[in-house]
């Protein structure tokens, strides 16, 4: 008899519009505080508040911040490249929901 285990998936919904201190978001990421501060400086995230004491970001950051990582670790892509590459998979991602909804209407 061959058995099957189920892969166990784990994980945490945040509100997109809940904000996360930077330990928060460190611990979420899997990153120290040092590489989210190069992301804010390199504007791949930003905080809510101008101050690094008071910083919160969006939930939405996460998702930004773990592109960034596996980009950088994957295919060995620096910071402003991984920065830039951010950007353009989420220019894509809205133009194919634009795209998706303009053929709904049809």
């Amino acid at each position: 008899m061959v058995r099957k285990h189920a892969a166990e998936v784990s994980g945490t919904l945040l509100d997109e519009e809940r904000l996360l201190t930077l330990s928060e978001l460190c611990r979420a990421c899997q990153l120290p505080a040092e590489e989210i501060m190069a992301l804010v400086e390199e504007g791949v995230i930003e905080p809510a508040q101008e101050q690094p004491a008071q910083w919160h970001f969006s939930a939405v950051c996460i998702r930004r911040v773990r592109r960034v990582r596996t980009l950088k670790r994957d295919l060995g892509v620096n910071l402003a490249g991984a920065a830039l590459a951010v950007e353009l998979l989420e220019e894509i991602e809205r133009l194919r929901a634009r795209l998706q909804r303009l053929e709904r209407e049809r």
